[in-house]
């Protein structure tokens, strides 16, 4: 098998271990990943987690890329709705300006917090708003980074003329059908939301309409991945994430937590069986046995590009599992 394999650092704080330890973490993922031939490394905007460190996604890209060489770096992604069309046109024409020809914009439409915090981060949050304005702000931020007409009154500067790569990202049938309308490529987020994969990459495949910077359909779905020299370290390894996907379902907000040798101490059954619908895609195993799990996702559902999340405790076994699936990739 061979198309672009990327990755998605959602910069865990693991426990035990501080927020400075988790932005250096970030540097050397970025850093392994450059060397084993990947393709992007994106990170993802997320407020208020106390496992997740990159609520500032355009300054820890800054970070990212003046770490690396040559990898493209990108927001996997930006929630559009926090923010001003002009803010992130600019934020992102800087990184453009100093990183020419690498960085990438993902965008979605989820708060990516709670709501609370969203209201904080002054969204418009007004239930009786009947209109969705992320098409329009989509629209607004392409003009931004594009050429500027005679008499545009307002430029982004630095973002006029860097023609940044848009992508939409999302995890239903909307974001499927809007990335089709507007000819942008498509990130699927099945490594947290699998139910409609398959619906939305068909919706978007056959609703596709070429634009200027997009002449045919393109897609990418993430995927975590967890390889180890066999498959019950990475089995053990994997009780990380599992947990905090039993934390979220409890409403606990907590850093990213540590391995355990039992999970089914602490465990019901209803855990599992939500782990194993929200987690079905995962690739967890040696490289022989994420081969074939990689083989068969990829063979399902045609994608042309596969991004993966590492969602493991220890930082070393993290950059251990970036080089083993590379060299299962390649």
């Amino acid at each position: 098998m061979s198309l672009p394999l990327s990755l998605l650092d959602l910069a865990p704080i693991s426990e035990g271990q501080s927020i400075s330890d988790a932005l250096s973490n970030s540097r050397e993922l970025a850093k392994q990943a450059e060397r084993s031939g990947y393709q992007r490394v994106w990170l993802a905007e997320h407020h208020g987690m106390h496992g997740v460190a990159s609520s500032a996604t355009a300054v820890m890209l800054g970070n990212i890329a003046g770490a690396t060489n040559h990898i493209r770096v990108g927001a996997g992604g930006v929630m559009l709705p926090n923010h001003a069309p002009l803010v992130i046109a600019e934020q992102f024409g800087t990184l453009e300006t100093l990183y020419p020809g690498r960085i990438d914009l993902g965008l979605g439409r989820a708060p990516g917090t709670d709501m609370a915090t969203a209201k904080a981060l002054r969204r418009n949050l007004n239930s009786n708003a009947h209109v969705d304005t992320y098409p329009d702000d989509i629209k607004e931020l392409q003009h931004y980074l594009g050429t500027p007409v005679p008499g545009q009154k307002i430029i982004a500067v630095p973002g006029a003329n860097t023609h940044i790569p848009l992508w939409l990202l999302g995890s239903s049938l909307y974001s499927a059908q809007l990335a089709a309308s507007v000819g942008l490529p498509y990130s699927f987020a099945s490594h947290f939301a699998p139910e409609q994969l398959f619906d939305a990459l068909h919706v978007y495949r056959s609703m596709f309409k070429p634009s200027e910077t997009q002449e045919s359909p393109y897609v990418m779905a993430g995927v975590m991945a967890v390889v180890a020299d066999t498959d019950e370290e990475a089995q053990y390894l994997f009780t990380s994430v599992q947990q905090q996907f039993m934390n979220m379902r409890r409403g606990l907000n907590k850093p990213f937590a540590r391995p355990v040798d039992d999970l089914s101490a602490i465990c019901s059954e209803a855990d599992y069986a939500m782990l194993s619908h929200v987690l079905r895609y995962a690739l967890v195993g040696s490289k022989a046995t994420v081969a074939a799990q990689l083989a068969k996702f990829v063979e399902a559902t045609e994608v042309d590009e596969v991004i993966v999340s590492m969602p493991i405790h220890n930082v070393e076994a993290r950059l251990k599992s970036v080089v083993l699936l590379a060299e299962v990739e390649g």
